[in-house]
């Protein structure tokens, strides 16, 4: 989860960053401020914030001109390959293929498709030996944001950045050795569309089908069946529209939730489970969720709060009114 950082001021001129921020809205790329000389987003909602209006970015970096330049790849219709150097030891199983690069995994990735090394777009350099690679999303695609090659991901050091996330713009600075480097533009090309065998790996596999039946509840009150459907809802609701950062938690408390009404035999583990899967279900494959973390997260959430049972009161009988005579 992002937490938001306060904005600083410091002494260094504006120049530089804030240009960095209008180059980068002037190719359409909507920005944000980051913290300085990091990755992090500086201000609340930048999802929602980010901006192509030259004079709302030069409030910001007048105010701010420390401020890294962050991009909304979501709203800008980028899908960026984020290419690592290996800084330190090296998987043995890509040690033998001479890869030590993201770029050589990549490289390798499209050799084993029989495409051509996706080279020719606009290139950023990063301070770490790094490389950011730019692609523009074919319209209508559906892509998944990655980590290395967890959650089905393309490959050691290699990550996406797609919808819902954020890639630093060049002219920004990173400290490294105590030195700030500047994230500088390697190749100055058009943003080349994503490539049909990317799209392809990519693209989160359809959702699981619901099962044909639906674990019932156990037998119970009126009262506590209508308390545990109005739970399940409540729950299930709060899964289905938590935003990207939010999910694990949303899926873990959800889970918690209910356990406690497990606790107490009000629900079956299957029936949480059915219904807070299928509450996921938008979820599964996009940036890096998958339906292992989904399961695993169910089920410890599942845990910690059969731990604590439910406690609902009986509701106390009307008093009797005297008889009168």
């Amino acid at each position: 989860m992002t937490t938001a950082m306060p904005l600083t001021g410091a002494k260094v001129s504006t120049g530089p960053l804030l240009n960095a921020a209008l180059d980068a809205a002037a190719r359409g790329w909507p920005v944000f401020p980051l913290v300085p000389r990091g990755k992090r987003p500086a201000i609340d909602g930048w999802q929602q914030r980010a901006t192509c209006d030259p004079g709302r970015i030069r409030r910001w970096w007048t105010r701010y001109p420390a401020s890294n330049v962050g991009i909304n790849c979501g709203t800008a219709g980028l899908l960026v390959l984020d290419l690592d150097a290996a800084h330190g030891r090296i998987p043995p199983g890509w040690a033998r293929r001479g890869v030590a690069h993201g770029r050589d995994v990549l490289a390798l990735l499209a050799r084993h498709a029989d495409e051509p090394d996706p080279v020719d777009t606009f290139t950023v350099a990063t301070p770490r030996g790094g490389e950011h690679r730019y692609f523009y999303r074919p319209p209508g695609s559906r892509l998944r944001s990655t980590v290395g090659a967890r959650g089905r991901g393309l490959g050691w050091h290699v990550d996406t950045r797609g919808p819902g996330a954020l890639i630093t713009a060049p002219g920004s600075l990173a400290t490294v050795h105590g030195v700030p480097v500047p994230y500088t533009v390697a190749w100055d090309l058009p943003v080349a569309l994503l490539p049909g065998w990317l799209v392809t790996a990519l693209t989160p596999p359809p959702p699981p089908p619901r099962p044909a039946t639906v674990p019932g509840l156990p037998a119970t009150s009126r009262r506590v069946t209508a308390y545990v459907q109005a739970a399940v809802a409540a729950e299930c609701r709060n899964v289905a529209t938590a935003t990207e950062g939010h999910r694990h938690i949303a899926v873990f408390a959800a889970a918690a939730a209910l356990g406690e009404l497990l606790g107490n035999g009000w629900i079956s583990a299957p029936a949480i489970t059915h219904h807070l899967t299928d509450a996921a279900r938008r979820h599964l494959g996009v940036a890096d969720f998958d339906r292992y973390e989904l399961a695993r997260t169910i089920r410890d959430g599942i845990a910690a709060g059969r731990e604590h049972p439910r406690v609902l009161t009986d509701r106390p009988a009307p008093a009797r009114r005297p008889r009168t005579h």
